[in-house]
Parts: structure tokens; sequence; C-alpha cells
């Protein structure tokens, strides 16, 4: 419905929200050209540019406005239209600001410049292959090999073949995440359609959350991508489950994400629970579901072939955790207790063992929540009038256990960026009833990265991480009492 039609209450705060978000956008764009990320400038820190106490107060003045203006429509906005061509508007300025939050994309450039020239992107880092752009990229990741699959090299490169410069190549990039981003607010209804959720509020969640427009956009992530595939292949699914054809087109879909970033891969089990039509059985899982694993299996070979570099990108994922920062709960974790260590006069290098332990608890995680969507499906099996609800509780289940596995990725993976939370955002949005776990955490990371991509993890090192571990002993001690009281058990299929 129109804002007129929404009645006088929510009428006058969406036209508020709407232009205090567009005045939140222009002076973040403000702020980058002020002190942002910008490409002749190298890596030195928030406090030394020129500008910085302009740069900063735009910056914290231009998120309170866009994070404020999202969160107070979080519950839904006057109409999907509506929510769509706001969150165009504020992506305009932005589009015209220079790389926010983060030096990310010139790692891109110089890794497709690299690739382009002849040099294997996954044995030498960028500044080994001589990259002309190599002073923009941030220090710790100039001897780095990339982390990213083969087609999104494919997509670097040939960014930086048509560029020309470093300018021309990021501008590239950027138009590239923002196809990724439009890819994903094309499948938005769609999905939230399928799931029962209203429209307008999951275009409201994914697509005006700051997050979004700051780092996917301006800032040029190649996560952005990811999530567009992603949507678009999960989208094919809930509308053709069953039909070969299109599980093959969703699995070459869900492949391609997958070597965007790898990232992606979590999502594929709970893709083929989607991809079953009529009853859940096993037999049915591994038929439907072996036609969507072909589809990417035959992604992730093609894309191998054609770029002709293998599956050597594997071993760079190691490489991402070389960072320390307490905005990750299992490093964090680590980090406390190596203080505490110091402090008894031992070193126990315990980052790298709650790490482990982290990546441990989340594929316990990931086979639980599988096994427990599994469980609320094939209960449905035997409702009265299966095929009907069947058809609707189908969506509603696999994409709320895809978007709650990113989520518990993003929680226990060794490292966190803000635009990580983007990953469970966008598909939490279209299948969650219950928003607020999710939306506060995404509000409370927009303010995590400074312009010129310097975390503010880096100076609260020692105060993040203690909050950080209280924070992570409370919750476990309220998910054990939930527990032992019965309320995490699976929910059981309502007829």
């Amino acid at each position: 419905m129109p804002v007129s039609d929404a009645g006088p209450g929510l009428a006058g705060r969406a036209r508020l929200a709407r232009y205090a978000g567009l005045l939140g956008a222009v002076l973040l764009t403000v702020a980058g050209w002020l002190g942002g990320a910008l490409p002749d400038i190298p890596p030195a820190g928030p406090w030394r540019a020129a500008n910085a106490p302009w740069a900063l107060g735009c910056w914290l003045l231009g998120t309170a406005l866009l994070v404020g203006a999202w969160w107070s429509l979080r519950r839904g906005a006057p109409s999907t239209r509506w929510a769509y061509l706001t969150a165009g508007l504020w992506l305009v300025p932005l589009l015209a600001a220079p790389p926010l939050g983060s030096r990310d994309v010139y790692s891109y450039a110089c890794q497709g410049w690299g690739y382009a020239a002849g040099h294997h992107p996954y044995e030498v880092g960028v500044a080994a292959a001589g990259c002309p752009w190599v002073e923009s990229v941030a220090p710790i990741w100039r001897d780095t090999p990339a982390p990213y699959g083969p087609f999104f090299m494919l997509l670097a490169a040939l960014a930086a073949t048509l560029g020309g410069g470093l300018v021309g190549t990021v501008v590239l990039l950027r138009l590239v995440a923002l196809a990724g981003v439009l890819l994903a607010a094309l499948c938005l209804p769609g999905l939230a359609r399928a799931a029962g959720v209203p429209t307008a509020r999951a275009a409201w969640l994914a697509l005006a959350c700051p997050l979004v427009g700051v780092h996917l956009v301006a800032g040029a992530h190649n996560d952005a991508v990811m999530l567009g595939l992603l949507l678009l292949g999960l989208l094919v699914l809930v509308r053709l489950p069953g039909k070969p054809k299109a599980l093959m087109v969703a699995g070459v879909l869900l492949g391609l994400a997958v070597t965007v970033k790898a990232t992606a891969v979590v999502v594929l089990p709970f893709a083929a629970l989607a991809a079953v039509l009529g009853r859940y059985t096993p037999r049915g899982l591994l038929r439907d579901g072996g036609w969507l694993a072909g589809g990417v299996l035959a992604a992730l070979a093609a894309t191998s072939a054609l770029s002709g570099l293998g599956l050597g990108w594997l071993a760079g994922l190691a490489r991402s955790g070389d960072t320390e920062q307490w905005t990750s709960p299992p490093t964090a974790v680590g980090i406390v207790a190596d203080y505490l260590g110091e402090w008894a006069g031992r070193e126990p290098a315990a980052v790298a063992v709650t790490r482990v332990v982290a990546l441990v608890l989340l594929t316990v995680l990931l086979v639980v929540l599988f096994w427990r969507a599994w469980t609320v499906l094939r209960a449905l099996n035997d409702v009265r009038q299966r095929v009907r609800r069947l058809a609707a509780a189908r969506p509603r289940v696999t994409l709320h256990a895809a978007g709650v596995a990113l989520a518990a990725t993003v929680v226990l993976a060794p490292v966190f960026h803000p635009w990580y939370a983007t990953w469970p955002l966008l598909l939490l949005a279209v299948s969650a009833t219950r928003t607020g776990w999710f939306v506060l955490p995404a509000a409370v990371a927009t303010f995590l990265a400074l312009p010129d991509g310097t975390s503010l993890a880096r100076y609260t090192k020692a105060p993040g991480a203690i909050a950080m571990t209280v924070l992570v002993v409370v919750l476990a001690a309220r998910a054990w009492r939930a527990w032992r009281r019965g309320r995490l058990a699976p929910p059981a299929a309502r007829p």
C-alpha cells in the first residue's frame, strides 16, 4: 500500500526514515572522500589523515542516521514498492563514494590483474605477482594467495582487463557487486511469498540494511555476487522442486555461488531438502538431491576447467584467519584465555584451540539443524491435505534452517567482518518470524568499520574480548537452561 494509505503514524515515520537515511548516505559518501579507502592513499590509520575529524564526524553521524532509519521500520515498510524505492534512493550517493569500510576491492583488482597477466592467484600473492596497484592493498593481504573461487577470479580478471587502470577496475568490480545485489533484490519477493513472510518487511530488512549499501555496494565485496546467485538458486528450487532440469539449473547457480566464496557450501544440504517434491523419504532426498548435486558439481568442474586454476583456491582459505579480532566469538574467548595464561605465567596459545573447538561445534550444529529440518518435514508427510501443506511448509522450513546455518557459521568462524552479517540476513529476512535476534547484531556491526577500512576492534582488543567472552558465557548458560527445560526440542509439525 502507498505511504498515504499506511496510517498517519507509519506514514510520518516512513517519510522521516526515508530522508534521514538519504542524509546518512550522503554524509557517508562525504566521509569516504575525506578519509575513505582512496586508491592513491596507502592505509595509514584513521587518525592521521588531514581531514580526520571531519571524516570521522561525517562517518559517525551518517552511520547513526542510516542505522536509525533502518531500525525504525524493522517491523515492516509501508509497502514493498516503497521499500525498494527507498533502498534504491539510499544507494545513489553511495555509488559515487570511494570504497568504504574496507580495502578488499583493491585486493580483488590486484588478484584479477595478476591472473590476467599469467600468474597463479592461488600460489603467489599480489606483491610477488608485481601488481602495479599493490600499494593500495592492505599490507596484511599483499603476500597471501587469493581465497576466492575460480568464477570470481574470472570476473576479477575481466574487470582488470577491461578497466584499464585501478579506478576503472574498481568501478567495474562495484558494478559486479551491484549486479549481485540487484539479482538478490529480484528474488526476495518470490522467496518471501513462498515462506509466508510479508514481502515489504523482507525487502526492507534485506535491502535497506546499511551493511548492504555501505559494504556490499560501496565496498564492492564479492559477497554480493555470492548472495545473488544463492538466492536465485533457492528461488528456482522453491518454485520448481522435483523437476530434474530445474534442479540442475539451481545446482549450477548454487555451485557458482560456492566458486565465488566457499561459505555458500553451508546452504547446500538445506537446498537439497528444498529440492524434494512430495513425501520426504530418504529415497526422495537422494533422487532430487542427486540432480541438484549434479548441477553443483558441473559448475565446480566447468569453472575450474575454464579458469585453469583447479581447486587450489581451497588452500587459500586457511589464510583468512591470519588476523585476530575479538569480533569473532571463538577468537575473543581464546584471547581472554591467553590473557589469563599470561597472568598465570604461561603461554597457552589458546586462540588456535578455541577456533578449532568452534569449527567442531559448528559442524555439530549444522548436522543438528539439518536433522531438525528433516524431522519437521518428515512429520508433515502424515498431515491431512499433505500436498498443499507440504508445499507451503517446505520453503519456510528450509530457508529458515539455511539462514540459521549461515548465522551459526558467522558466529563460530575464526574471523568476523561486518559484511559477513549479510550472509544470514538476506535468508532470514525472507523466512524468519522473529527478527530482533539478527537485526540488532547487523545494526551493531555497521559501526565496526571506519571509512578507510580500519576496524574499531583493533583499538578495543582487551575490553572487546572480555565483553564478547562474557556475552558468550551468558548466552551459553541461557541455551543450556533452555535445553534442560525442553525449549530447544524440535517443534512438532502443526496440522
